[in-house]
């Protein structure tokens, strides 16, 4: 059983930034795909920011330029640095993981960006 623990949520400013980390545990294998989904209040959840085993990258055109997705070289945790926050990422930010075709989700961070 893989679980996921996020931190590095809060309140921002618009224009400043946050990181959010993700940790995965239960796994002794390298997980295939880890990344970030949002949920604001009112709409469906949606992907922000994937990355594979191999490092490759993938990101919602909303976000593209402004926030970053990263992992460890050989674990299992992923980071996501948000820059030039703007009022609309408010969210509840969720790390995923798959592995072996199961897909496993945290208990999610609330960001929130003042105008």
């Amino acid at each position: 059983q893989v679980r996921l623990v996020e931190s590095g949520g809060g309140l921002v400013q618009a224009g400043g930034s946050l990181r959010l980390s993700c940790a995965a545990s239960g796994s002794n294998f390298r997980l295939d795909f880890m990344g970030w989904y949002r949920q604001a209040p009112g709409k469906q959840r949606e992907l922000v920011a994937t990355i594979t085993s191999g490092l490759s990258t993938n990101y919602a055109d909303s976000v593209k330029g402004r926030f970053t997705i990263s992992r460890e070289n050989f674990g299992n945790t992923v980071y996501l640095q948000m820059n030039s926050l703007k009022p609309e990422d408010t969210a509840v930010y969720y790390c995923n993981a798959i592995l072996l075709a199961k897909n496993y989700w945290g208990q999610g961070t609330q960001v929130t960006v003042s105008s």
